[in-house]
Order: structure tokens, then sequence, then C-alpha cells
């Protein structure tokens, strides 16, 4: 039981702290040496693993998200560890079978997850079901969470988002054996007065412990916490101060404080937070470039308009910087509030909020609705669940009718088992059950991370994570016999980081050039020094060939799908622009592509 009057702190600063701000790319050996004095200060629960960090350790980080858990959990022994999962879908972007389902908590529990905060982005009870008897089955705590949203305005009330709305809600997932219930505000949309009627209404309908989980982004949060601990919440999530406000949750630090003398005071010894902000100070250092933001402001009041949460804020800011596009931030929020309206207005979390985000980004730089993602078609068709509200006529449309579920339905009842499939498709690599859920949840960048993982293929510096080493890598005898050759390209520049001088050379490697439409003249092609009138199917944005449908020679007709191409963590299918044949085929399955590769020719 939960003390009745000590108030409670979730710290969420190695995990949704820096997913907020700096895109989870905190490296797992940076917060290691801040793990066991964190240990000490007597928090609630520490919020390690979920959300991003699987995606972001093994596409960008080439960390293995299981050994950060273990690492963790063998450094981190009085504190219960919890983490945030997204139901059905897991940590990833689409519904999983129940066989997944079932292997991965399974496994996360195994290997150190005590708390396990569950989530459904649509508020759909049917796509907590079998993670909800999962979890007790491992006899670990159960946190169903509700998933806060306003419709069109600032307040809750509106014809979907009402006070009856969640406190229903709440009801059920207690029906459904919850250990306790989060309100999850994501974008930091719950007003202090709302929270205290809130929170009031929940205190008198609901006998397990609540939780608020909001973000700094619309400048409110602190006072949320507030008005919520008056009226009774039972913890609040926060995180140290380095990593606070903007678009992650608050500061712990003035919570702590403001309830010193307070009949709910926390207990928490501020002197040993102070410490453990002073260190991540120190490490924040290297992550300069990550915590860059766009805007001078510290919050975003727009966020009551576009409510797009503090971890896709981020991820928001990557995506476009990779597309070259950042001058369309402003562009794509102000296109956010109608996407939504068109889908039924959907809660904007993981990952309902990341098909939304994509949506908009596509819709300003190649045109409204022109390229929609398999994730979305997939939301049309009722697979994610049912909307809140009636998604807009014209764009259901682009989806056929008979393909649309019956809303009655659960969704993942209609998924085969997955796990033997993958265990197949990596034999060759390995039997470890969590490298084959790694590759389960994430095919395409989970298949190149084991490879790497296992010595089949060299890691690369992915500069994504924006970071500059400032150490001088070692390089022993065998690593210099193996690189390659000087060409005569190589030239020679002074560098200067933080003043430090350093001398580096730079070898220019070959690419194929980038051609956009406009480079694209009315001569025909050159295949193999003989012309033709093939027609190029460019790369529209940076991303990853996931799988090309055709092969060499394929006959196809105009609209067939050439190949499906993963860009801001959604998959879009490129269609052919001509019928004809397929004369040639530029890339692999798992290459990187950049916007304006050929990725075929159609003859």
């Amino acid at each position: 039981m939960l003390n009745e009057t000590s108030m409670k702190f979730t710290d969420t600063t190695f995990r949704d702290g820096h997913q907020s701000l700096l895109a989870t790319r905190l490296k797992t050996a940076d917060m290691e040496p801040m793990a066991e004095l964190m240990d000490t200060i007597g928090f609630h629960s520490m919020e390690v693993w979920g959300g991003a960090t699987f995606d972001v350790a093994t596409r960008y980080l080439i960390e293995d998200p299981w050994e950060r858990l273990k690492r963790f959990k063998s450094l981190i022994k009085n504190t219960p560890l919890s983490m945030l999962l997204r139901g059905q879908s897991l940590v990833g972007y689409r519904n999983y079978a129940d066989d997944v389902v079932e292997k991965f908590i399974e496994r996360s529990a195994y290997n150190g997850i005590d708390v396990f905060r569950v989530f459904d982005a649509l508020n759909d009870e049917r796509n907590l079901e079998k993670s909800t008897t999962a979890i007790k089955n491992v006899n670990k705590h159960l946190q169903l969470t509700i998933c806060y949203s306003v419709t069109d305005g600032g307040s809750m009330g509106g014809p979907i988002y009402t006070l009856d709305y969640f406190t229903n809600k709440a009801k059920s997932l207690e029906s459904m054996g919850a250990d306790s219930i989060c309100i999850k505000d994501m974008a930091g949309l719950l007003s202090p007065f709302d929270a205290y009627t809130l929170f009031t209404e929940l205190k008198k309908s609901i006998k397990v412990p609540l939780q608020l989980h909001t973000h700094y982004t619309s400048g409110m949060a602190s006072m949320t916490a507030l008005k919520a601990i008056e009226a009774g919440v039972d913890v609040v999530d926060a995180c140290l101060s380095p990593l606070g406000l903007r678009t992650s949750q608050p500061a712990i630090e003035p919570l702590v404080m403001s309830l010193k003398n307070h009949s709910r005071a926390s207990g928490l010894n501020l002197e040993v937070l102070h410490k453990a902000s002073d260190q991540l100070e120190t490490i924040l250092k290297k992550y300069k470039t990550d915590l860059e933001m766009p805007r001078a402001s510290i919050i975003d009041a727009k966020v009551l308009s576009h409510q797009i949460p503090g971890g896709m804020i981020s991820n928001l800011i990557s995506q476009l910087r990779e597309l070259d596009a950042l001058d369309k931030l402003d562009d794509v929020l102000a296109d956010i509030p109608s996407t939504r309206k068109d889908l039924g207005y959907p809660p904007l979390v993981t990952p309902i909020s990341q098909m939304v985000g994509t949506q908009s980004v596509s819709n300003i730089l190649n045109g409204k609705y022109k390229m929609i993602s398999s994730q979305l078609q997939n939301y049309l068709k009722g697979m994610y669940g049912k909307s809140p509200s009636k998604i807009d006529d014209e764009l259901l449309s682009q989806v056929d009718s008979k393909d649309i579920l019956n809303q009655d339905s659960r969704p993942a009842d209609l998924l085969d088992p997955e796990l033997n499939n993958s265990s197949e498709k990596v034999k060759e690599i390995t039997e470890n059950i969590d490298d084959i859920l790694t590759y389960t949840l994430y095919p395409t960048t989970g298949m190149k991370f084991l490879r790497q993982k296992h010595g089949i293929d060299p890691i690369l510096k992915d500069e994504s994570q924006n970071q500059i080493e400032k150490s001088t890598p070692t390089i022993s005898k065998n690593d210099e016999t193996k690189s390659p050759s000087k060409s005569s390209n190589l030239k020679t520049f002074n560098v200067f980081v933080e003043g430090q001088h350093f001398e580096v050379e730079v070898d220019p490697v070959y690419r194929k050039p980038k051609i956009t439409k406009d480079d694209i003249t009315a001569e025909p092609i050159k295949d193999n020094n003989e012309k033709s009138d093939g027609e190029i199917l460019l790369a529209p944005m940076p991303g990853t060939v996931s799988k090309y449908n055709v092969q060499l020679g394929d006959q196809v007709s105009k609209g067939d799908t050439i190949l499906i191409l993963e860009a801001m963590k959604m998959e879009n299918a490129l269609s052919s622009p001509k019928s004809g044949i397929v004369t040639e085929i530029s890339f692999k399955e798992g290459d990187s592509v950049i916007k304006g590769d050929i990725l075929a020719v159609i003859s």
C-alpha cells in the first residue's frame, strides 16, 4: 500500500526525460555511472526502458536494449524498474501477434522490469487484454493507463474527452485487474484546475493508486502536478532538472522543495538530487547538438492546437533535419490538427502520433495524402482499434471497404503467430530468444543490428547520432591492414572543437548521384550503354529499403508496388510510375538511401 500522506515520485531521467529532449540518444555507458547514486534517492520507481529506447538503441546507438535493461537491473537494486509498453504494439509501431506479446513480457520481466505501464494509443481496452494477462502471469505490477487528450480546445470537455469519458475508462481498467492507474498526459494538455477536477473524481471512483505522467510542453506541468497532488494523486512522474521542462517532465527538485513543509512532503534528499543533477550536467556536455532547439521559447503554447507529445517533437525535428526540411516545421505542426480531425481525433501518442506526424510531413512535402504509410492504411482499416470519432469519408475511401474490420472484432485476433517464422529467419545468426524478439519487432533495422551484433557486418558510426567523439580511437595493427588505401581525392581540413584543434583527413567515397525530377531530361536513360525509354523511381525521402516486391525482368503495371521504403519509422509503398519491365534495381533490402536516389528503373 502506498503511504496515504507522503508524496511519491517516479523518475524518468533514464527514459522519457532524454526521449523528450534529445530523441532518446543517451548511451547506456553514459547513464551507468549515475545508476547507483540514483538508486539511493528513494524514488517510488525509475522508468528506464520501453517507449522509443528499444528502437533507438538498435537503429542509431548500435546497442542491445536487452543488455541495457540487464545492466540497469544489476546496478539499481533497491528501486523498482518501470517500462512503458504500448499494449498490443509493445515497443513498436504496429500490433503484434499474441505469441509475441506474451514472450516479450515474459522476457522483459525476466531481464529486470518490475512495473509495466501499459497503454493503448486509442484507449481501446481490447488492445490491453493480452498484455494484462501476460503481466499477471509473471507476477509483476500492472499499471494500466489512460491517454489524456482533448478534442479541439485546450481543456477537458467537448464531444469526446469529457470527465465521464475518463472516469468510465478508469473503472473499466480497474475491473481488468490494474494494480494502479496512470493518467498519461503526453503533450502537456492537462490544465491545473482540470487536473484537480479529474483526480478528485477519480479518487471517489477508483480504489487502486493513481499516478500522473505529464509534460512541460505547454508550460503548465508543475502547476498541474501540484493541483493533482492537492486532489490526492499518489505518484507523479518527474526527472532531474537538467532534462526537465521544455517537452520533458517537470523537474523533480522544485516539486520536492514545494512540498518540504507540507503534509505530503516526499522525504527525498535535495542534496543527493543536486549531486545527481550535477553528474548529469557533466554527461550532457557530449550531447550539445542533440539538445539544440529550433525555437528560443522553452514552452510551446501551440501544443494546445497541434497536441504533439514531447517525445514526438524531438523525433519530428530530427526527421525534418534528415530531410533538410527543418524550415517546414511550422507548416507540419499547422497541418497536424486537420490530419488528426480527419482520422477521428485519436489521442496523439505513439504509435498514432508517429503516424500522424509522419503523414503531416508527407502532406507538406509531397501533397495532401499523396503518400500514405502502410501503418496509417492499417489504422484506416481498424487494425489499431476503434477510432474515438468518425474518420473522414474521403480519407477512408483510400482503402478497400472489404478490408475494413468489424468494429466489434479484437484486431489482434486476426494476426497469425509470428515467433516461429522469426526464428527461422534469423536461425543462421542466432537462436537467442531476445534476439529473435528484436528481429520480430523491427525486421529491417533489427536484422541490420543483429548482423552487426554478431560480427557478420561491420559497425559504422551513424551520423544521425550528431555526436562528436572527443577521444581518439585506438587502432590495432590488424585494423590498419584492413583499412582502405587513401585515394587521390584525399583532402585535409583543420577542425576546431571547443578550442581544441584537430587535423582531419577526408576521403570522399563514391555514391550514386542524387537525382531530382528537375534533373531528368527528355533524353532516354542509358542502361548498359543502350538507350531505353525507362522511367526512374526515386526515393522521396531518406530511409531504408525494407523490401523489394519485384525482381529484374518482372512485368509491372502502373501503380503496382515496387518496394517498401521505411522512412521516419513508417513503411511507405512506392509504386511504379508506368507499365513496363523492371530493368534496374539499384539497392538491396536493408540498404539506406537518401532523397533522390534511384531505386528502380521501369522500361
